[in-house]
């Protein structure tokens, strides 16, 4: 009786043991890409991302039954299919890092739990670890030639970059007048001007762009180019102007 008692409280000891364990898991902070909420911040809980640069991630290693336990948490972030190049080496339950630079990218959770002497490690040997995958696309930036600005109607009132710019990790755009007078500027690629000087609508004519930018995948933009002040144009009278 002695003996099979013995051999209760020890298994009762190792599965109690065993179940020191982890559930990584990541929070995304990223710029909306989707029509009607372009340059939205979304935050949310995801297994992996793909999209757009700068995107920010918190990564939660979500400890279970730790009790007594002393734990000891390692994150390291690495370019995928080459563990040598390491982003990120942390010694952290959590860490936030942002990334601004195009590729794919892994995220691995390793831990080891102590008590007594006893020691269990996450992933346990011959496990394979939780991976969180983070792709970000290369850069891409273009300017309109043309808007509508007004009051009248609420189609292309804003000059700001098209809507399928991707990883654009600094930018600056000017607006000048034929003179070379500057009109406007902003630094937030999903800015935008609208056409006002002073608080008024500049007259209908030509104007000029110069924007300098920066792509998460080191490309550099000069982009300098007519910009049509076209206050009567409607999206029904045509000439697509608004869209090259």
């Amino acid at each position: 009786m002695k003996k099979l008692f013995l051999l209760t409280l020890c298994l009762a000891a190792a599965i109690q043991l065993a179940a020191q364990t982890c559930s990584p898991t990541a929070t995304f902070t990223y710029t909306s890409t989707e029509e009607g909420h372009e340059g939205e911040q979304i935050t949310e809980d995801l297994e992996s991302y793909s999209g757009s640069a700068p995107v920010s991630v918190v990564l939660h290693a979500n400890p279970e039954d730790v009790d007594d336990y002393e734990c000891r948490y390692e994150w390291i972030i690495y370019e995928t299919g080459n563990e040598q190049n390491i982003l990120v080496h942390r010694f952290e339950e959590e860490i936030e890092y942002t990334f601004l630079h195009s590729g794919s990218f892994t995220a691995e959770l390793k831990a080891t739990f102590t008590q007594d002497g006893d020691i269990i490690t996450y992933p346990a040997e011959g496990e394979q670890p939780v991976r969180i995958t983070i792709s970000i696309w290369e850069s891409h930036l273009e300017m309109p030639n043309a808007f509508s600005p007004g009051d009248d109607d609420d189609y292309n009132k804003i000059y700001r970059a098209k809507d399928n710019h991707k990883s654009i990790v600094s930018f600056k755009a000017t607006i000048f007048n034929r003179w070379g007078q500057r009109l406007y500027s902003w630094n937030d690629v999903n800015g935008g001007w609208d056409g006002r000087y002073k608080g008024k609508i500049v007259p209908d004519g030509v104007y000029y762009v110069n924007v300098v930018a920066k792509g998460a995948d080191g490309r550099t933009y000069h982009i300098r180019k007519d910009v049509n002040v076209l206050t009567k144009y409607t999206e029904m009278s045509g000439g697509g102007g608004t869209s090259n």
